[in-house]
């Protein structure tokens, strides 16, 4: 499904600053698989996840998504796959205050078009599989962690994208709320999802939703 071949992300190239943050990185992502990046912060999970998400290029090396290269695309080819293809879920929900939680599952379905009415009830309908059908029309800064959590993952599947990324989901969450999220997770990779979690949360690595777990320390890939 995703293939990396010798991927190297350095920051501030040439400069005092100069950093790499993922160093020479091979490695394959199954789909319809759960797959997880391990490792402490600062291992480069989450900017490997930025790469495979096409929100990042990568210095060096080359990346595939089900045979093509997209290392290469201009950078409107590259936010065209992003928005078909992935999905995102991220460590700080990303929710728009001040607008509705219906509203903000929406939002990422603006740019591809379509009608007003298919796209509402397309989120209306991922909001009740949430269990969020009576917050519809409250603001997001009402609701609890829990549910913004829900809400940000309505948002990341409003497209149907056939990958689902999330960095640290489970930062913000007990352990009741993030076995419930794995449990989402689960229903994902059923319906036909490649998901890609970046976390160094044992209760993810031990899920038995998880397929592949993938340790990372100082940019690297580990054996």
């Amino acid at each position: 499904m995703i293939e990396l071949l010798g991927v190297t992300k350095t920051y501030n190239k040439g400069k005092p600053s100069e950093f790499t943050a993922i160093r020479d990185v091979s490695l394959e992502i199954d789909a319809h698989k759960v797959s997880v990046l391990k490792g402490p912060s600062g291992s480069g999970k989450t900017t490997l996840l930025s790469l495979i998400g096409c929100m990042a290029r990568p210095t060096s090396g080359r990346i595939k998504l089900t045979g093509r290269e997209i290392t290469s695309l201009p950078e409107r080819f590259l936010t065209e796959i992003r928005r078909s293809t992935f999905g995102f879920i991220f460590q700080q929900f990303h929710l728009i205050k001040g607008i509705t939680v219906l509203e903000n599952v929406m939002l990422p379905a603006y740019p591809i078009g379509g009608k007003r009415s298919d796209l509402q009830r397309r989120a209306e309908a991922l909001l009740q599989s949430m269990s969020l059908e009576k917050k519809t029309h409250a603001k997001v800064e009402w609701l609890s962690g829990g549910e913004k959590q829900r809400v940000a993952i309505a948002r990341s599947l409003v497209n149907n994208p056939s990958v689902v990324i999330a960095d640290e989901p489970t930062a913000h969450l007990d352990s009741k709320l993030s076995e419930e999220l794995m449990a989402i997770i689960k229903d994902l990779k059923a319906d036909g999802k490649t998901v890609i979690i970046a976390s160094h949360d044992p209760l993810v690595h031990e899920s038995p939703a998880v397929d592949t777990i993938v340790e990372m320390k100082d940019g690297e890939v580990m054996a």
